[in-house]
């Protein structure tokens, strides 16, 4: 881990960038760290890390987490047919949207 002023890492940005790829560089502002830098390696890292500080996302998870606590949350089975018939409905407004375009495209207004 490296630890770099706001002065040194705005000289020497891709350097740093560089680095962050052996670990973490923290960013420091008068000897408090205030950032960290870094490295993604692939989108999936990226989305965990942003999800991960997102507060609107713990919120949802958390109120999650107490719903299913309270009630216990529901089977399995269950789930997944919900899921299922979900997916069908949306590929029904699908199809039905590719209709319309293709209805469009035959007879414009």
């Amino acid at each position: 881990m490296k630890i770099a002023s706001v002065a040194d890492v705005k000289a020497r940005l891709s350097a740093y960038l560089k680095d962050s790829r052996e670990g973490p560089v923290v960013v420091t502002q008068n000897g408090k760290a205030v950032a960290v830098l870094l490295a993604v390696t692939d989108e999936d890292e990226l989305e965990r890390l942003v999800l991960a500080h997102s507060p609107k996302f713990q919120a949802l998870l958390d109120k999650s987490r107490r719903q299913i606590q309270e009630t216990g949350g529901i089977p399995h089975d269950v789930f997944w047919r919900e899921v299922q018939a979900q997916c069908g409905e949306d590929a029904k407004k699908t199809k039905r949207g590719h209709r319309q375009t293709a209805n469009r495209r035959r007879h414009p207004e």
